[in-house]
């Protein structure tokens, strides 16, 4: 959300060239894990032939608008759990419990019979090289390679051409996440990777939610994680890697604003204020399980597979995110 405040209110790129340098780096990662036989994206959710365009653009738009009510997107609530927000404390519980409704309540009907149903059936795969390839008549792994290469290496020139990214507090973060996009593909797709489970005989991603290879993504996990919490004496339920990572993260920043001693409560002001968190982080809930992910989950994670869904996610998020603080700046001009 601060990379595409700084863009409409300011005009400065900075964090969203950041943004662009962690897909460039998970994108190229992830690909080479693909290329090596380490793992196999095209099992992930990401890569379905089944393409949801209405539920990728919808879900985004109001996973944006939803970011942008509630100050921060999925991760960035976990991150501002971990300094002392009670207000994000508020925002994950609505989100989980949204998210929860849509994935199996009353949230999941709406999103099954109107946006789900809005689909294209591929032959294939909605893999871009798949797409591309197909449709020219050319082999799909040079053409992966190909569009990863000047994919990866564009958005890492485009962000170090800026004097300000080249800063180190800049780049750094960005290539960290990009390298832990990556480690999720490989610990979930390869370590957690079991070719034949001795007890179905089939194929399965050990400590994972959909049984697939993935990686960071917070919307879904956040859900699975109010289960786990409330089904907690049910010995079929695990910490998957999702669970695992929504934990993580609080845990992270936790430690980090103890050591920088930037830990510091912080409430709601006003009644206004609330509402609009909880209206913003039931949006997030229910659009970031519709669009199959979050600013992480599809704006990275999803991306770095090339999947098609994940490229009309990604721009939604950002659409309905700017169109949002357009409006909130409007509204603002017009009481003045």
């Amino acid at each position: 959300m601060g990379a595409v405040s700084d863009i409409v209110n300011m005009g400065t790129w900075t964090r969203m060239r950041m943004w662009l340098f962690s897909i460039a780096v998970a994108l190229l990662g992830a690909q080479t894990l693909n290329y090596l036989g380490l793992v196999d994206l095209s099992k992930s959710i990401y890569l379905t032939p089944n393409f949801s365009w209405l539920a990728y653009v919808a879900g985004g738009l109001l996973f944006g608008v939803g970011m942008t009510l509630a100050s921060g997107c999925a991760s960035k609530t976990l991150v501002r759990i971990g300094g002392g927000s009670l207000k994000a404390v508020v925002v994950l519980a609505f989100l989980a419990i949204s998210a929860y409704m849509t994935l199996k309540g009353l949230f999941a009907v709406w999103r099954i019979n109107v946006f789900d149903s809005s689909s294209i059936a591929l032959t294939r795969s909605q893999e871009i090289p798949v797409l591309v390839a197909g449709a020219l008549g050319i082999g799909e792994s040079s053409l992966r390679l190909i569009l990863t290469a000047i994919i990866g290496l564009s958005l890492i020139a485009y962000a170090f051409a800026s004097r300000e990214f080249r800063a180190f507090e800049n780049w750094f973060p960005a290539l960290l996440i990009g390298l832990v996009i990556v480690g999720g593909w490989y610990v979930t797709g390869h370590l957690g990777h079991v070719a034949e489970d001795p007890r179905t005989l089939e194929e399965v991603f050990a400590g994972t939610n959909s049984g697939k290879p993935e990686s960071f993504s917070f919307v879904a996990p956040a859900a699975y994680s109010l289960e786990l919490l409330m089904l907690w004496s049910d010995q079929s339920r695990i910490v998957t890697f999702g669970i695992a990572a929504v934990a993580g993260v609080i845990a992270g920043s936790l430690a980090y604003a103890l050591a920088s001693r930037t830990f510091r409560v912080e409430g709601f002001r006003e009644s206004g204020d609330l509402g609009n968190h909880i209206v913003g982080a039931i949006l997030m809930g229910f659009g970031g399980v519709t669009a199959l992910g979050c600013t992480i989950g599809q704006g990275i994670t999803g991306l770095s597979t090339l999947a098609l869904g994940s490229v009309l996610a990604f721009l939604s998020i950002v659409a309905g995110a700017a169109a949002t603080m357009k409006y909130q700046y409007w509204r603002l001009m017009r009481a003045d």
